[in-house]
């Protein structure tokens, strides 16, 4: 046991051995950064500010796009900082950070849309009885419950995955806290801990799982007995955004959690790596901007005003 070496900081992958490269990978990493952060912001001024957006559906819309700006703000900037400098190393606070704050955005992101996905039945299957069910307090209430479920999870999560030292090895194949790569470093009585949570967690996942897949069945058969073309669309423009969402998170986590954990730095493990962390922040608001006819107008009128306030503080 007096031989045992405790780390107390990990070194990340570094793909990229040239100074040019990590430049590069720098810069890539920026740019996406600052695309995800004009998307999910601009989504959620223009469902804050547009009259026609203030309902419950683009309620929980804004707080998926702050998550999504929250998610990619836990770990995209530190990996910028690192290309530019040629550090590799992070802290094991910095490391427990990261992890619950990821873990954390990721349960509430699942959770609003479990809760979307109701949204969407009450509105499309049982239209004359959504105003008396989904209330501005029942959305409250649907938020709070996810943050707080999140908060629960996450700690949990991440007390078990660093409630013991770690002696194997310090170095993590990949460029940030990914939980594989520290349960693959981990000792294995938290590996057995770890394993369970992940077990019982799977079970209530493929529960949320059912319900949304029974809700979004639901509403594709109401949807077909629509006589209305224009209220087929409507229902479908709103649906769909959600749907492509809820699949690229579910592909992301598969992703995740279900493949193999990489035991050597390679290209490979960055793009895979890079689909589940950064992808789906940043494509998520061109998805709404795109489907979504309302968010679509409503960023229309946005930019109309703005312009007009331009060309006006301009001539004056």
């Amino acid at each position: 046991m007096d031989n045992l070496t405790v780390f107390t900081e990990f070194l990340l992958m570094d793909v990229a051995g040239s100074w040019e490269l990590r430049v590069l990978q720098g810069v890539l990493f920026l740019l996406i950064y600052l695309g995800a952060l004009t998307g999910n912001l601009m989504t959620v001024t223009v469902t804050l500010t547009d009259t026609h957006l203030h309902s419950p559906m683009y309620f929980f819309i804004s707080n998926v796009a702050l998550l999504d700006f929250a998610s990619i703000s836990v770990i995209v900037p530190k990996v910028i900082v690192n290309s530019m400098t040629g550090n590799k190393s992070i802290s094991l606070t910095e490391c427990a950070a990261q992890i619950f704050l990821y873990i954390l955005f990721a349960e509430v992101e699942f959770a609003l849309l479990v809760v979307m996905s109701y949204d969407r039945y009450m509105a499309i299957c049982h239209p004359l009885h959504y105003g008396l069910i989904i209330t501005p307090s029942l959305c409250s209430q649907a938020a709070a419950g996810s943050w707080a479920s999140g908060l629960v999870y996450s700690a949990i999560h991440t007390g078990c995955m660093f409630r013991l030292p770690f002696t194997k090895t310090n170095v993590i194949q990949q460029y940030f806290c990914d939980v594989p790569q520290i349960l693959r470093i981990s000792s294995a009585d938290v590996q057995f801990s770890e394993f369970a949570i992940i077990a019982i967690s799977i079970c209530l996942v493929l529960l949320c799982f059912s319900f949304m897949f029974i809700s979004y069945v639901n509403i594709f058969l109401s949807v077909l007995k629509m006589q209305s073309v224009e209220s087929r669309n409507k229902a479908i423009s709103t649906c769909t955004p959600q749907l492509a969402i809820l699949l690229l998170f579910i592909i992301s986590g598969t992703i995740a959690y279900l493949g193999p954990t990489a035991k050597k730095p390679s290209l490979k493990n960055l793009l895979t790596a890079m689909f589940y962390t950064v992808v789906p922040p940043f494509v998520n608001p061109i998805i709404y901007c795109l489907r979504n006819r309302e968010i679509s107008a409503a960023l229309g009128r946005m930019f109309s005003r703005y312009s007009q306030f331009t060309v006006k503080d301009f001539l004056d």
